[in-house]
């Protein structure tokens, strides 16, 4: 009896032991239970039970082993959990995997075909679970059945993503519902098989996102997946299978591919040195990227405004931009020919047809005959243009992506191919129009200066003649030596005469008047020789005196970078005071951000771009310019728009350097736009860079939402109602419901996120710009923000005991001086 017992008691410490131990397989007799877990070799990967979020449902999956935070990469029952810690994963004879519940009922299995004398499961150091006959070496060539045949929302390095043509097998990535719920979600990857080969992103049954087709070299809408020496892409097709797949020669860094519960496809590593994950690219990428944006025959490009334009040849259906185009010449086959696009991202081949053995000739010759085909292209531009692709519907899902290297032939009327070609002139011609044109620029640039030598000499003497009084010699004595000898040099810009100015302003007339602000008034100018210019004039009685306008030629004169506005001269003569800038055609951001009408043109995802133009801008002179350079009134009105609506920080008269170790500086006279200043500088006129910050803080509230701070309610400010929004996890109120989109949604939280930590009142709270470039661009989790310094109309929200007075103004687009109490 007593050996009995101690039989049992061996026996139970067998099991526990069992119980604590790392499986290296699953086999007939050995079973895994929750708790224990499967490890490859290489122990990159783990096997076992495992409880998503906050759910309690239990799943099967795997997830790296050695990674911190548990990722999981695949799961064997998504849409049918365990609700207890009763599972077991089995292998049985036959090698089937089998997940039982506690009522011994199968929840899930594998569907293994073929059968084994000694069937067994190993984890992969690949992230790969096999089956294989027990006599195998560990080959995923030779497995009864692989995980990697069925990928959940991951794919992994050297997984096949695509289809067996012979089986029928489709491998496609399928979001999770959400991240306490791994069953499948609205989202699905897979490669379309109707027509030309392409990979899609569907939601439900609707396209979301093409990846475009594969030419042999990369998929014409996404240039940036290009390979490389350290990550290489391949795209199968073979007749039996059709597949893609990527590989990375670093086997040290783990990588990923990873469909997201909101539809976006993330390529990612795990960044040692800072313990997270880290994106390489993300997709889709903009607006332009979603499906059929513009239309038959339009293409999107999204640094235009409008972003969607017909192809040449066709003329938009509607006053809609987004309805799409038409033909403004029908056809008249045979007699058609073609018109070739380069640049773009090919149309949908879902109802296309193509051929891989035949030349581009003989698909040209195929479409013309053809009075269906719209249009052809190379099939292969690996080794020169090979192989052929028609297409016989209306051209969809067109973007203008330079870095395309592929050409489009697209059937046009005869009448309407010599039209083009008219504006498009033949290379043959090409040399013969260059030197006519070369010459008539040498007898304009001639004449030029002949007229404008004869300008200035009569300029000269009338200059010379004139006679003025005493006071007035002395003025403009004062102007004209406010910048020096040795500082003129040394700034290398143009010091354009008045008579220059006046001729290209024409004379400072209204019509040319931009703008008007306390400074003084803003002017177009055309050149002589055709170059457009903004030229600020300073008012007599403006807020900027000599000394600022100095301070803004000085700074503005150093900077060079592509956010901030390029300042071409400046004059200083018969007591006027005029800066030169490049011309920014749409002005400045806050006429379109405060304007419903003109807001509607600037999308949620143009927003996010200028967020972060001036966040570049920022770092630029905070960080990167000879001096740490305080801008002091950064705000919509001082944020200028180029021709492609990419944003410029421009007004220097209010700058400040600092030198050396110099991070802070505090003044008696406080300078700015009321609603744009941070507390500190308010009370105490305490400024720095972290002041900056706080006035960007701001910018990001007021571009995201389109309302103005000062003036949002009668009791209340912008920061204030976002604030508010944000502890109430309504966040996405705070984003203008006109430009509201559900894919760039999660991008504008993040930038509201970032903007209110830059608004926090204490200074050391703020993050640096270079901080804040890096939140912005990046997913990494944020900090959460403290109380905002922020003004109501009553007092100072977060610092309410402060004893010092300060001034009030409603008028948010006014800079104005404010004398503090103390």
């Amino acid at each position: 009896m007593e050996g009995f017992t101690l039989l049992l008691f061996f026996v139970a410490l067998l099991n526990n032991v069992a119980a604590a131990t790392v499986r290296e397989a699953i086999n007939t007799v050995q079973p895994m239970n929750d708790g224990q877990i499967l490890v490859s070799d290489g122990e990159t990967y783990a096997l076992g039970f495992f409880s998503p979020g906050n759910s309690k449902n239990r799943y099967v999956g795997i997830w790296y082993n050695k990674i911190p935070t548990q990722t999981v990469v695949w799961v064997a029952n998504r849409n049918n959990p365990l609700t207890d810690s009763s599972g077991v994963l089995k292998l049985n004879e036959t090698g089937v995997l089998l997940l039982l519940n506690h009522k011994k009922t199968v929840i899930w299995s594998s569907n293994t075909t073929r059968s084994a004398h000694n069937p067994v499961a190993k984890l992969l150091d690949t992230g790969n679970l096999i089956v294989q006959d027990g006599n195998n070496n560990n080959d995923s060539k030779d497995s009864l059945w692989q995980s990697f045949d069925y990928p959940v929302d991951t794919i992994l390095p050297g997984q096949k993503f695509g289809r067996n043509l012979i089986t029928g097998l489709n491998r496609y990535m399928s979001s999770w519902n959400s991240s306490d719920d791994p069953s499948q979600g609205k989202y699905r990857y897979q490669i379309d098989i109707s027509g030309y080969p392409q990979i899609v992103l569907r939601e439900g049954s609707v396209k979301r996102y093409r990846f475009g087709s594969w030419n042999g070299v990369q998929f014409s809408g996404v240039p940036q997946l290009k390979q490389n020496d350290v990550t290489r892409f391949r795209f199968i097709s073979d007749g039996e299978e059709l597949y893609f797949r990527f590989e990375h020669s670093v086997k040290s860094v783990i990588h990923r591919m990873v469909l997201t519960t909101d539809g976006y496809i993330q390529g990612s590593y795990w960044n040692n040195a800072e313990n997270k994950w880290s994106l390489h690219a993300t997709l889709p990428v903009d607006d332009c990227d979603n499906y059929d944006k513009c239309g038959a025959y339009a293409i999107c490009n999204i640094t235009s405004i409008p972003p969607c334009n017909c192809l040449d040849g066709f003329v938009p259906k509607t006053e809609d931009i987004y309805s799409g185009c038409e033909r403004r010449t029908s056809l008249s086959c045979p007699s058609d020919g073609f018109v070739k696009f380069s640049g773009l991202k090919l149309p949908d081949t879902e109802r296309s047809w193509f051929n891989r053995n035949i030349s581009l000739e003989d698909c040209r010759i195929l479409c013309i005959n053809n009075c269906s085909c719209s249009a052809y292209a190379a099939l292969d531009v690996s080794k020169g243009p090979n192989g052929c692709l028609l297409w016989f519907n209306d051209l969809l899902d067109i973007r203008e992506l330079a870095e395309v290297d592929e050409d489009i032939y697209i059937r046009m009327a005869r009448t309407e191919i010599e039209a083009i070609e008219r504006k498009q002139p033949h290379k043959s011609n090409i040399l013969k129009q260059e030197l006519v044109f070369i010459s008539c620029v040498l007898f304009i640039g001639i004449l030029i200066l002949c007229l404008t030598f004869m300008i200035y000499r009569r300029w000269k003497i009338r200059q010379e003649g004139r006679k003025m009084k005493g006071n007035q010699e002395k003025d403009q004595e004062r102007d004209e030596h406010v910048i020096n000898e040795d500082e003129k040099e040394d700034l290398e810009l143009t010091m354009f005469e008045l008579s220059t100015i006046t001729s290209a302003t024409n004379n400072f007339s209204a019509d040319n008047k931009l703008g008007e602000g306390g400074f003084g008034s803003v002017y177009k100018g055309i050149l002589d020789n055709g170059e457009e210019i903004a030229v600020k004039r300073l008012s007599e009685n403006s807020r900027q005196g000599l000394q600022e306008f100095k301070n803004e030629v000085m700074h503005i004169a150093k900077l060079q970078h592509r956010n901030l506005v390029r300042l071409l001269g400046y004059c200083i003569q018969a007591g006027e005071r005029l800066l030169v800038y490049e011309f920014m055609p749409n002005k400045s951001l806050d006429s379109f951000i405060f304007d419903e009408n003109k807001g509607m043109l600037l999308d949620l995802p143009r927003r996010l771009l200028i967020i972060n133009g001036i966040a570049r801008g920022l770092l630029y002179l905070h960080q990167d310019s000879r001096h740490r350079i305080v801008h002091r009134d950064l705000k919509a009105g001082n944020v200028l728009l180029d021709m492609e609506m990419n944003p410029k920080i421009s007004d220097f008269g209010l700058a400040r350097s600092f030198g050396g170790n110099e991070i802070e500086a505090t003044t008696k006279h406080v300078v700015g736009t009321y609603g744009y200043l941070p507390p500190e500088y308010i009370i105490d006129g305490a400024y720095s860079t972290k002041s900056d910050v706080f006035s960007f803080g701001v910018l990001i509230l007021e571009i995201v939402s389109g309302k103005r701070n000062r003036g949002f309610c009668h009791q209340d400010n912008l920061l204030a109602h976002a604030w508010r929004l944000f502890t109430e996890g309504n966040c996405h109120e705070i984003v203008n419901s006109t430009i509201r989109d559900s894919l760039n949604l999660s991008a504008a939280l993040r930038s509201i996120h970032v903007g209110l930590l830059c608004v926090q009142l204490s200074p050391d709270d703020r993050p640096n710009m270079s901080s804040v470039v890096l939140m912005l661009s990046s997913e990494s989790a944020l900090p959460q923000p403290n109380l905002p310094g922020f003004f109501t109309s009553t007092n100072l929200v977060g610092d309410s005991s402060s004893s010092s007075s300060y001034k009030q103004y409603t008028n948010n687009d006014m800079s104005v001086s404010i004398m503090s109490a103390r």
